[in-house]
């Protein structure tokens, strides 16, 4: 645990590249914010395992959003049943009711649908947010605390050592 939390500490001040933290940070709420009992989450947590991500950081933001979702339900009910009942759509979804195992993805379901949907739609301005975020961070926080005298004062602690140890800086 205290390994995670270093590689993610120095994610956020290293060389990596923002984008990765960024998609991450928005991968993460998609399915923080999608209910987790159905096949949908499954499939959609497996492509997301395949694209290259900063994996701490998405751990944290998928948290956060399963925070999140609960107070967000009403919301993802509307926003769904909206979109589920679009008259041009009910052919296509009757269809995909019709495939089997298509059902356990339980894209018909209102709150699984609109979470899907709500997730999709803050992407973009997560990711250009958080973007934003890691840049500002870097150039303003990382140098601050690289100067701070009880920064200096905290690295003599033997657990700290033992940490920026685990993080490979010395």
């Amino acid at each position: 645990m205290l390994s995670a939390i270093a590689k993610l500490i120095k994610s956020l001040g290293a060389n990596t590249n923002p984008g990765e933290i960024a998609h991450a940070m928005a991968c993460g709420m998609i399915l923080g914010l999608m209910p987790k009992n159905n096949l949908m989450w499954y499939l959609v947590m497996v492509f997301i395992l395949f694209v290259r991500i900063n994996k701490p950081m998405y751990v944290i933001m998928m948290l956060a959003g399963s925070v999140i979702a609960p107070a967000c339900d009403g919301f993802f009910d509307t926003i769904g049943y909206s979109f589920l009942t679009i008259p041009q759509f009910s052919g296509f979804f009757g269809t995909l009711l019709d495939i089997p195992f298509v059902a356990f993805s339980k894209f018909n379901n209102s709150v699984v649908m609109g979470a899907f949907l709500c997730g999709l739609a803050l992407y973009i301005p997560l990711y250009v947010l958080s973007r934003g975020l890691v840049a500002l961070f870097r150039k303003t926080v990382v140098p601050a605390l690289r100067k701070a005298k009880l920064t200096k004062i905290i690295n003599q602690i033997p657990l700290v050592a033992k940490i920026a140890g685990l993080m490979g800086e010395e």
